[in-house]
């Protein structure tokens, strides 16, 4: 028991998905609701929980407002591509009637279980949260600093907690960067 509580903690890695797969998880699924879920996660970093409570009074446009977030706050904000913010007003706009009425309107389980079977559509293990590693890791290989990733994108209070999402860079992709700024 002793060697237990003094063993040294082994980092969580995770398997993270690229980009290529992602964008053809999200293309294959041809229902408009199951796709802007995938995309609200992949591209927005959003949490399966906060897709699922979103509202039609949530939308602006390109921000979309999160009432009770996971953080305690009273509101936060997500900032999502354009044309993902016209998809999901043209679809809002269809299934409700009110500002106070849910976007999709399904059970967190039967959210779940779509995402995995998209992800075995390509023949990948897809839970939802690795949509939102994803979205962090994908930005951070694309150059933006991990500030924007941890306080606008993922919304977390330390940047620790951010550099556990983020994936292992391959010997490849370390040469690549070191040739892009150096060579």
């Amino acid at each position: 028991m002793i060697r237990k509580l003094y063993r040294e903690r082994v980092p969580l890695r995770w398997k993270i998905i690229e980009k290529e797969t992602i964008d053809e998880i999200i293309f294959r699924t041809t229902k408009v609701r199951n796709r802007l879920i995938l995309e609200l996660m992949a591209r927005g970093g959003m949490r399966i929980g906060e897709v699922l409570k979103l509202r039609l009074g949530d939308l602006q446009n390109r921000k979309l407002v999160l009432r009770e977030p996971k953080s305690g706050k009273e509101y936060e904000f997500v900032f999502i591509p354009q044309k993902v913010a016209d998809r999901l007003r043209e679809y809002a706009l269809q299934v409700c009637n009110e500002p106070s009425d849910r976007i999709f309107p399904i059970t967190y389980e039967a959210a779940r279980m779509m995402v995995i079977k998209s992800g075995k559509l390509v023949g990948v293990k897809l839970r939802p949260h690795d949509l939102r590693r994803h979205s962090a890791t994908f930005a951070s290989r694309s150059g933006v600093p991990i500030e924007i990733i941890s306080k606008v994108i993922l919304r977390h209070a330390n940047l620790s907690t951010t550099q556990r999402y983020l994936g292992t860079i391959s010997d490849i992709e370390a040469i690549r960067w070191i040739e892009n700024i150096y060579g």
